[in-house]
């Protein structure tokens, strides 16, 4: 495959997911030193590959290592129908980490029968299975078997209904069966009343909480010699091996530091990691590696693992280096209350990247932008850090340039001239807005709790970034700062973000299905309450039995974002549980079923995928007859399956047992 090929979709295409690969362009020119440290910071984005599993549910690694062995030993005619169905769950699987779907957390369920994969499995050659000591085929099956097919055993793996036991209810692996939201919170607030109220721990962030024998509830720690040692092990070994071709003394100190977390388990430790690594802004080659993002835990405190390997690319950040040089001015003149905004902006920076490795979370889909660290109080003290995912927009926008989907849903004809000609610069501003300085603006009132807002945490989160950047994007800041080619193209962005809270995001959802995920309910919050609030400024229409946004006033809808930010500011600056709730029950959570299905019957007529992830490069290191490295070769033409069947060999760490 030629390096022009490599941001096209490829022909994988399967179930409601498209494959996708992104070129890694500029990597031929960066030194020797910069290419083996991307090259051993993107094994350690590999070797954490199992702890994602195993925190999604509990059972997902012996089901991968069934249906893997069935994958390479079926001795049948693989193009019968039920092998061809068994493929395609086979490869949902791989692309969810685990047998519940990546984004709308349901569980796959199979097409092929319970018959066909017991005499598929019947029929392995004799060890090929990894089987527990004193474990046979047939009792593997008899406890894989309902978990696979049974709608109703561990049906979700995160659930977010409003009322429902949240732990009890949720297939994720971060707290042991039979713990209860209750027992959990009450855990962790009593964590929090011995720490430091102004410089707070993530109390949770990388453990999971089990029961003891003596009925105490108490946590194992990811860390070295603990829970997930094994793959840790591997991890703190590659950075090791990275640490000699750091770019400079900082990022050597950020390696470190991470190490020492990964030994330690400690989170002051990683506090000092995160605050080591906010401070490097030198290096060229950057990453991201460890338990970050807490949407996979109902209660939005256990992190999951990710990894990710970039590096700078230094023409394209000067857009977001405008934004980050001017953060004070956007924060001064934020429409939140004065008293929540930040007096000093401190640390902010951003640029584009160029993607080289993802991994964990970050793996098959990924985000395209990268705001951290986490932690209210490192980024008011030190600051934050925030990217931008060139090549993977890239690829996105590359894909999405066929299949009629903006014809098919925007309201006519000058609108989608509009958005064809804008859609692309403004969505990627928005995107560092979103990233740069909305996830880092804003202040909590002193003593209130950062995780206040318990299970609607992440959704009135990403509503603040997203509400920061539709607001701004829209101010003739970005005229003077050169970011928009003329004032009337942030309606661009305005116009598809409507259409996608309330309507293109719909083909997401599986019918008699609410809304689960943080970032769809963030979406759907503000388009619907937009809707309602202002309906001076946009309303839903019909024409020709078909439904449509119709904007009618660009402004007003502006003035809307911005008093809609206010209170989202105001709600998590407060730590207002109940307003929180409140706003993401009664607009982020419904789905009008004949509006959803109009929208999906619509979506299905096109044949396109609703979701995109990518197929990784891979990077081979060359060697003289020392054992020196010259050169490290990037490659793109793995297939989809040979990459996923080479990672679940090259980088196991786990047991495939259920625990």
């Amino acid at each position: 495959m030629s390096i022009q090929d490599t941001f096209v979709f490829t022909d994988e295409k399967f179930a409601d997911l498209q494959l996708l690969r992104y070129q890694v362009k500029g990597f031929d020119q960066l030194t020797l030193r910069q290419k083996c440290l991307i090259y051993y910071l993107s094994e350690a984005a590999l070797w954490g590959r199992d702890i994602l599993w195993d925190q999604n549910c509990r059972c997902n690694l012996p089901v991968r290592n069934l249906l893997e062995a069935i994958y390479k030993h079926y001795a049948g005619d693989r193009t019968e129908q039920e092998f061809q169905d068994f493929t395609v769950y086979l490869k949902r699987v791989w692309f969810s980490s685990g047998i519940h779907h990546h984004y709308g957390c349901q569980k796959i369920i199979p097409a092929f029968s319970e018959a066909f994969l017991r005499q598929a499995a019947s029929q392995l050659p004799p060890g090929v299975l990894k089987l527990a000591e004193g474990q046979t085929v047939a009792h593997l099956l008899d406890t894989l078997c309902p978990i696979i097919f049974s709608p109703h055993i561990l049906a979700k793996r995160v659930n977010q209904a409003d009322g429902e036991d949240l732990l009890l209810t949720s297939a994720c692996n971060y707290y042991e069966e039979g713990i209860t939201q209750q027992e959990a919170e009450q855990f962790y607030t009593r964590q929090k009343k011995d720490g430091d109220p102004d410089r707070p721990v993530m109390h949770g962030m990388n453990s999971r909480l089990v029961r003891r024998a003596d009925g105490r509830l108490a946590e194992d720690t990811y860390r070295s010699g603990g829970l997930y040692g094994k793959a840790i092990d591997h991890i703190i070994r590659m950075l090791q091996a990275a640490l000699p071709y750091a770019e400079n003394e900082q990022q050597k100190a950020v390696i470190s530091t991470l190490i020492s977390f990964y030994r330690t388990g400690d989170l002051h430790t990683f506090d000092r990691y995160a605050i080591e690594w906010v401070a490097d802004t030198a290096s060229q080659v950057d990453f991201v590696n460890g338990f970050t993002e807490v949407y996979g835990d109902p209660l939005g405190l256990k992190a999951s693992w990710e990894g990710y390997a970039y590096f700078t690319d230094a023409e394209a950040s000067t857009r977001a280096q405008k934004l980050s040089d001017n953060a004070q001015w956007f924060e001064d003149h934020s429409p939140i209350n004065p008293a929540y905004r930040k007096p000093v902006c401190k640390g902010v920076s951003a640029s584009v990247v160029t993607a080289a490795m993802l991994g964990g979370d970050l793996y098959p889909s990924s985000a395209i932008g990268i705001n951290l660290p986490n932690s209210n109080w490192i980024r008011s003290e030190h600051g934050s850090k925030s990217v931008t995912i060139g090549n993977l927009i890239h690829a996105y926008d590359e894909a999405a340039k066929t299949g009629g989907m903006l014809k098919e849903f925007v309201i006519d004809e000058a609108t989608l001239q509009m958005v064809t000609q804008y859609n692309a610069c403004c969505d990627s501003l928005h995107t560092d807005l979103h990233e740069c300085l909305g996830h880092g603006s804003g202040r909590l009132r002193p003593g209130v709790d950062p995780d206040a807002l318990k299970a609607y945490s992440s959704t009135i989160e990403e509503a603040r970034a997203d509400l920061f950047g539709l607001y701004y994007i829209a101010d003739k800041k970005m005229l003077q700062l050169g970011l928009l080619p003329c004032k009337e193209a942030y309606q661009a962005q305005y116009y598809t973000y409507m259409m996608n809270g309330l309507i293109s995001q719909l083909v997401r959802i599986e019918p008699g299905h609410q809304i689960e995920e943080a970032h769809m309910r963030n979406r759907a919050l503000i388009a619907r309450w937009t809707l309602a609030h202002a309906p001076e400024a946009a309303r839903m229409v019909k024409r020709e039995g078909k439904t449509y946004v119709k904007v009618t006033d660009y402004p007003a809808l502006r003035t809307a974002f911005g008093t809609l930010l206010a209170e989202v500011q105001r709600i998590k600056s407060e730590g207002d549980y109940e307003a929180a709730r409140l706003l993401v029950e009664t607009y982020g959570v419904q789905v009008d079923a004949p509006l959803h299905q109009e929208i999906r019957q619509r979506y299905q007529a096109l044949h396109l995928a609703p979701y995109k992830g990518f197929i990784n490069p891979r990077y081979e290191a060359q060697t003289d007859g020392q054992g020196h490295i010259t050169d490290i070769q990037v490659t793109y033409g793995e297939p989809y399956d040979q990459q996923m069947l080479r990672y679940s060999e090259q980088y196991a760490t786990l047991s495939h047992s259920t625990r």
